[in-house]
């Protein structure tokens, strides 16, 4: 078994986020490319985006800290920390709206 502080890691991706020309940064944390189930924790400053993309299977996004945008097309969802978002089947983006950290989990498809 091993045991991870999702808080901790945020915080140290914050901190990465803040000094990257994107404004965030990402970390796996479960899983990997070569597994079907993928956790990754991603930091974002406020303001910063994931531009418009695909997803590569089943996805949530499960907000640790702050406040983001998850939009796809002409719909759109606000999550604050403790929200568990479904990423919609489509292409989407996500912003920052606040200094946020999140876990992206990821079921690719086969």
């Amino acid at each position: 078994m091993q045991k991870f502080s999702l808080d901790e890691l945020a915080g140290r991706l914050l901190d990465r986020a803040a000094g990257s020309a994107g404004g965030h940064a990402a970390e796996g944390v479960v899983g990997g490319r070569e597994r079907v189930l993928r956790q990754i924790l991603i930091g974002m400053v406020k303001g910063s985006a994931l531009q418009e993309h695909e997803s590569p299977g089943e996805a949530t996004v499960h907000v640790l800290r702050g406040r983001i945008g998850l939009a796809s097309g002409e719909t759109s969802w606000e999550g604050r920390a403790g929200d568990l978002l479904l990423v919609p089947d489509a292409r989407h983006s996500l912003e920052a709206f606040e200094d946020s950290a999140i876990l992206l989990t990821v079921v690719k498809r086969s």
